[in-house]
């Protein structure tokens, strides 16, 4: 089995990035399963349908989000009614979405759980349970898991890594928009990396135009933020994994979007 996740796509020139390259990474790479996380694909904070079904048409089987899921109440009903697509999994029962879901394909079955971090972020439980009573949920239901773990503390995510180890296939971080170089198998098999990145504008700052991040930073002043479009690029992962279902090993994609995508 091979998993392709693509880190945070960020408005437009994200979307249009990923639907620009992806159909070469399919012919490169042959992936069973593509998960996209989304929750900025909504011109740079959140997501509605028609986002969604965006990436639903672009090959995505299931998208992740994060804190900015709920940043568009037109998208609650959508959340509700589409199974492939999912909110963290502790925020409050009776919100609109789903945590975690399951995916099939040729017999395969995948699980994808999302969960937000407590650090700087809010959330109403400890992604820690969460994440054991979602995988309780799943046992007998998913052949592989994927969990997109989307936090801003690094020490959060690690140690998310090394309380799934041995029974994900993998768990990635998503939310900081920016790729770390630590993606390893761990001595369990669940392949890890702390952050995926994003898919968007390097040339602004995590996404958004870098005059206005500057001017927050310099005057202390609101600023409504637009997304940055210079130097697309699209930040992603390849996880294999044997018939168990543990990762035998993950790839970092770091790849420019081309000069008509901008």
């Amino acid at each position: 089995m091979k998993l392709l996740f693509v880190g945070d796509v960020v408005g437009g020139i994200g979307r249009r990035t990923l639907a620009a390259l992806l159909p070469g990474i399919r012919d490169a790479h042959q992936p069973d399963f593509v998960i996209v996380n989304g929750e900025n694909s909504a011109g740079g904070v959140g997501v509605t349908e028609k986002t969604a079904r965006e990436l639903f048409e672009m090959g995505a089987d299931a998208i992740t989000l994060g804190n900015h899921a709920y940043r568009h109440r037109e998208v609650y009903e959508y959340l509700d009614r589409e199974e492939r697509i999912v909110r963290p999994a502790n925020y409050p029962k009776g919100s609109p979405g789903r945590g975690f879901t399951v995916i099939e394909r040729d017999g395969v079955r995948l699980g994808v759980v999302n969960l937000s971090g407590l650090v700087f972020l809010a959330a109403v439980r400890s992604p820690f349970a969460e994440v054991d009573a979602a995988l309780a949920e799943l046992r007998g239901r998913a052949d592989a898991v994927l969990v997109d773990m989307h936090a801003e503390a690094t020490s959060e995510k690690v140690a998310m890594g090394w309380h799934l180890d041995g029974r994900v296939t993998a768990c990635v971080g998503t939310h900081t928009h920016v790729p770390t170089a630590d993606g390893r198998v761990l001595p369990g098999g669940t392949a890890y990396i702390t952050d995926v990145g994003m898919t968007g504008s390097r040339n602004g700052v995590i996404g958004v135009k870098r005059e206005q991040a500057l001017e927050r930073f310099l005057r202390m002043t609101p600023v409504r933020f637009e997304t940055s479009d210079e130097d697309p690029w699209l930040n992603a992962v390849l996880v294999d994994a044997d018939d168990s279902g543990r990762a035998t090993s993950i790839e970092q994609l770091l790849l420019p979007g081309h000069q008509g995508d901008q």
